[in-house]
């Protein structure tokens, strides 16, 4: 199954098909998941007045059996909610759809490359993708911070609660290898969330574990005026 399977032109005749193939594309994806968690059109439609958000049942039938012209992009958000996935998988159903047609005036390609292209993961970042790379840095830095604090509080631990002196000196080994990580992490993070600054953007908040990551805020204010 593709998403495109008819030839497509040259011509502006391609971008309406183009929009319609896309919308049909999640509205059989909504249709697959609401059979597979055997909702019926009803269930789903109360599904999306609990999340704060009503869909009429008669609006999903109509998406459901192509006789609806238009999907709003907020309505792709709440259908995924209620079917307990992610907005991403509605418009690139990976393993359910081989192909789709990315852009108008495209040849189809693989669903699992469209959908890297989508949310930024493809290669091939330009300048105008600096901040995305930044934040992805953020994130790795964060977790490896997180992951080698943990390591250490548990090392710290065994080696409180070692039965042996050998037992005791391989925690504490342990727990110093996990503390060099956690800097080193840690210093990742604070350059990551720099250049963030410097171009201009926020970093993301910070767990309490890693508040020593930013430096302590000066009141410039108050000691102006002392």
């Amino acid at each position: 199954m593709t998403q495109c399977d008819s030839d497509h032109g040259d011509d502006g005749d391609d971008v309406p098909e183009w929009a319609d193939q896309v919308m049909a594309t999640v509205a059989a994806e909504v249709r697959r998941r609401r059979k597979e968690l055997r909702m019926s059109a009803q269930d789903l439609a109360d599904a999306c007045a609990e999340i704060g958000y009503p869909i009429p049942r008669n609006v999903i039938a109509n998406m459901e059996s192509g006789r609806r012209s238009t999907l709003p992009l907020v309505e792709v958000m709440v259908l995924a909610k209620a079917l307990r996935t992610h907005p991403i998988c509605l418009l690139y159903p990976v393993g359910y759809v081989r192909e789709v047609q990315k852009l108008p005036l495209r040849e189809p390609e693989p669903t699992w490359n469209a959908m890297h292209w989508f949310t930024g993961d493809s290669d091939g970042f330009g300048v105008e993708d600096a901040m995305l790379r930044r934040f992805r840095a953020h994130a790795r830095a964060e977790r490896a911070a997180l992951a080698a604090l943990e390591g250490e509080k548990r090392e710290r631990w065994k080696a409180e609660t070692a039965d042996n002196p050998a037992d005791q000196e391989d925690a504490l080994r342990a727990q110093a290898d996990y503390a060099e990580r956690a800097a080193l992490a840690k210093y990742r993070l604070r350059s990551a969330r720099a250049f963030i600054r410097e171009d201009g953007g926020n970093p993301p908040h910070l767990p309490p574990e890693l508040a020593d990551v930013d430096p302590p805020t000066t009141n410039t204010t108050e000691e102006n005026s002392i």
